[in-house]
């Protein structure tokens, strides 16, 4: 009898020891789901690594964003530089077909003149009509070059200016002062108060008395 109580009470600790395992168990999972926790807590970034994470992707964003804009400038560049080229040749072009037809209205002019000189030629059947329409044909261009700007310069009787007379012969003449032009031997142009060609003419050069 005793010893089949002895067996009971055994059978009763075994029981308390599994309990107290079984209770331990259950507890067991808590605490492991803890560390877990604490494990992945590691794993996951902090804060700060989220914030230098947003300022990179704010800088990549940014330097996306000046590229873009250098792009734009470089292109935009490039465009007034081809403006600019264009502009400087046609404005070449200009300039030398103004100086290729600058004379562009006085040659129209003369050529009036020039037609009038072939009628003349052609319709004079004796001295006199040709001396007439030669005479016509000089008045017209004289008209023509005046209202252009362009004039005889003064030479008989005046006083010889270098600027403006080109001294061919001298002579002592006494019924001329000293340095006053005597004859014109070819006539001398302005063209608006600048000359385009002098006069050739012969100067009065007195001789030097001795004493």
């Amino acid at each position: 009898m005793a010893k089949k109580n002895e067996t009971k009470k055994s059978e009763e600790e075994i029981d308390d020891e599994d309990q107290s395992k079984l209770q331990e168990k259950e507890e067991s999972p808590s605490e492991s789901k803890d560390e877990s926790s604490q494990e992945d807590g590691e794993e996951k970034p902090s804060k700060d690594d989220e914030s230098e994470d947003s300022e990179l992707d704010k800088l990549n964003k940014d330097l996306e964003r000046k590229d873009e804009e250098i792009i734009e400038l470089k292109s935009h560049i490039q465009r007034l530089q081809a403006d600019f080229d264009n502009f400087r040749k046609q404005g070449e072009k200009q300039k030398q077909d103004l100086i290729r037809y600058a004379n562009e209205g006085l040659i129209v002019k003369f050529l009036d003149i020039y037609e009038d000189m072939e009628r003349a030629l052609e319709n004079s059947s004796n001295e006199e009509e040709l001396r007439e329409g030669l005479e016509l044909i000089y008045s017209k261009m004289k008209n023509a070059l005046e209202k252009e700007g362009v004039e005889e310069i003064p030479a008989v009787g005046e006083k010889f200016d270098p600027f403006k007379h080109e001294a061919l012969l001298t002579v002592d003449s006494p019924d001329h002062e000293n340095n006053e032009i005597v004859d014109e031997l070819m006539k001398g142009y302005t063209l608006k108060d600048k000359v385009i060609k002098y006069s050739k003419v012969r100067v009065c050069k007195k001789a030097k008395k001795e004493e």
